[in-house]
């Protein structure tokens, strides 16, 4: 049976695509192994985790340090495919690929486009540390067996590095978050949003619009996730609209299914940014497979899967008002929004699920099993 070992720098021993999809997918047809820093080790679905202990106390240790234990533990696996999912993981795929290992590159997200935006970034150094970063990634890539991406536009960059870049979307898990039995209106109304909370992932937005519609009815906003800075969680705390606010800290999976099965309807109200401009956020498909109607950022992207879909309203993110009109016309229209919730989970059921972009993850490592041709990519809408 093929050796596997995915490896992480930063993210967590529980992380969504990499555990849950991608290695438990994986642990079907080969023996799966997952390195990942500040965790036990144990096995689950078929996995096994390896924890390495290495607390970095700042980011340039982590990328030194724990970047170093991380690729010592792998190389010590003597895996046949290697899959890393971490940019400051690129010189560590060399080595393995240098030892004659078969080598992945896991993009996540566009890495260049994030550091313009990064606030902790010197203003001065962004605009070279952009063309850096996507110049080592070319450089890397080239030499790399394949290159798997999130999204499609991601893709189209790293396929003029490596033909072999295949899009295998974090779509959720069929029926990981879906709510058993029909979706019922409720006196009480909430609404739900769990994910990385920042200013550009629209939390001001939110708190203010909750405010406003408690001005004529009674409603919650349901928070989980983590504060990116804290500092930024002081500043919520100040807005009249924390008192509609539960906040409920960092929620492991069956939290979050809990919270979305409570909930009237989600939000993403994400910031136009470029790089978020034509990310496909997954906390929209998590919302649509649990049969929740949703509220969104109107962006083209965004616009053509919700109204294509027919499961939500597209707003202007940053405009308070037509977020509170959208939250009260969908409050004041339940059927309807149940409607909407339905047509959701529907297109989650045909579309966008883990099970399909799961048969392109294990097509392309049987290719690499094989030595065959490239694996062709399905098209992704």
């Amino acid at each position: 049976m093929m050796k596997v070992t995915h490896f992480t720098s930063v993210h967590p021993e529980n992380d969504t695509r990499i555990f849950i999809k991608e290695c438990s997918s994986l642990a079907e047809h080969y023996e799966v192994s997952y390195v990942v820093p500040s965790a036990e080790s144990y096995q689950k679905n078929g996995v096994n985790v390896i924890g390495i202990n290495a607390k970095a106390k700042n980011r340039l240790l982590r990328m030194l340090s724990t970047t170093y234990q991380v690729y010592k533990k792998c190389k010590a696996l003597d895996s046949d495919v290697y899959h890393f999912h971490d940019p400051e993981l690129l010189l560590s795929g060399l080595l393995l690929k240098g030892a004659g290992k078969a080598v992945i590159y896991d993009v996540h997200e566009d890495v260049p486009e994030q550091i313009l935006s990064k606030h902790w970034i010197p203003k001065p150094i962004k605009r070279p540390l952009h063309f850096m970063v996507k110049a080592v990634e070319k450089f890397c890539s080239k030499r790399f067996d394949a290159v798997i991406t999130a999204t499609p536009a991601i893709t189209d960059r790293f396929k003029t590095y490596n033909e072999n870049t295949v899009t295998v979307q974090n779509f959720p898990i069929m029926n990981e978050l879906a709510e058993r039995g029909e979706r019922k209106t409720d006196s009480d109304h909430s609404i739900v949003y769990v994910g990385s909370i920042t200013a550009a992932r629209g939390i001001k937005e939110m708190i203010e619009a909750i405010n406003e519609v408690n001005k004529e009815q009674r409603v919650t906003l349901e928070l989980g996730g983590k504060f990116f800075p804290e500092t930024l969680l002081h500043e919520m705390r100040k807005l009249p609209g924390w008192k509609h606010t539960n906040y409920m800290g960092v929620l492991q999976r069956e939290q979050v299914k809990d919270t979305l099965a409570k909930s009237s309807l989600g939000m993403v109200l994400i910031h136009p940014e470029p790089r978020y401009k034509v990310a496909y956020p997954v906390k929209l498909f998590e919302y649509m497979s649990a049969g929740l109607p949703v509220i969104v950022s109107d962006f083209e992207l965004w616009e053509d899967i919700v109204y294509t879909s027919r499961c939500g309203l597209c707003v202007n993110p940053l405009d308070v008002n037509d977020v509170k009109n959208a939250i009260a016309w969908m409050l004041s229209n339940p059927d309807e929004a149940l409607a909407m919730g339905r047509n959701g989970r529907k297109a989650v059921e045909q579309q966008f699920n883990w099970e399909k972009e799961s048969r392109k993850l294990i097509a392309l490592y049987e290719q690499l099993g094989s030595r065959a041709v490239p694996v062709l990519e399905e098209e992704v809408v």
